[in-house]
């Protein structure tokens, strides 16, 4: 069994943790709000997701977002502009409380039923490594039937949970799992 990379770039190659890859590309099958939160529509879009509902409030004031009812109307109505700091902590609970809403059905679209989805890997980019140190590194994919650990940790934005459960599924590729902790890209063929 090989062990985990411990200096990985030093002859060059380039890539992402894989667990990284997974969380961004849970990010995209989450979707949500396009607009930037520096637009005004973004600000004002964010702003109806965070207040529609007082459980929606409650969330937001859990994940950050610690300002007045007076505050949240002001910027509501466009008569103040938030903070550098304010935008960022509206943009950090925005993304907590989109996460917590999304993960329960991601989870079971990404699980159907016990099928699992498909996972292409996409291995490193070896282009910059001197020919004798470059590795053999394909195309993989692979097929998870449970994503209940990599969601949890997702949701919970736990990066090293997310690494421990993705490192767990990326075993099941064999005694060549290694060579795919780090990658340049992860898709679901979901």
């Amino acid at each position: 069994m090989p062990e985990h990379t411990q200096d990985f770039g030093k002859f060059g190659a380039r890539g992402i943790r894989g667990s990284h890859a997974v969380a961004r590309q849970l990010d995209q099958l989450a979707g949500g709000i396009a607009t930037p939160i520096t637009a005004q529509r973004g600000l004002q879009a964010r702003l109806a997701y965070l207040t529609c509902t007082e459980h929606a409030r409650s969330a937001a004031r859990e994940a950050g977002l610690t300002v007045t009812d007076r505050t949240l109307k002001a910027w509501q109505d466009g008569k103040r502009r938030p903070s550098k700091k304010n935008l960022a902590r509206i943009e950090a609970a925005y993304t907590v409380v989109r996460r917590r809403n999304v993960a329960r059905y991601l989870l079971g679209w990404l699980n159907r039923s016990g099928r699992g989805t498909r996972v292409e890997i996409h291995p490193i980019n070896q282009s910059q490594v001197p020919r004798p140190f470059q590795r053999v590194a394909e195309y993989r994919s692979l097929n998870i039937h449970r994503w209940d650990r990599v969601v949890q940790a997702w949701e919970e934005e736990d990066g090293q949970a997310l690494d421990e459960a993705w490192t767990d599924h990326l075993v099941d590729l064999g005694s060549q799992w290694g060579q795919y902790e780090y990658v340049t890209n992860v898709g679901f063929a979901a």
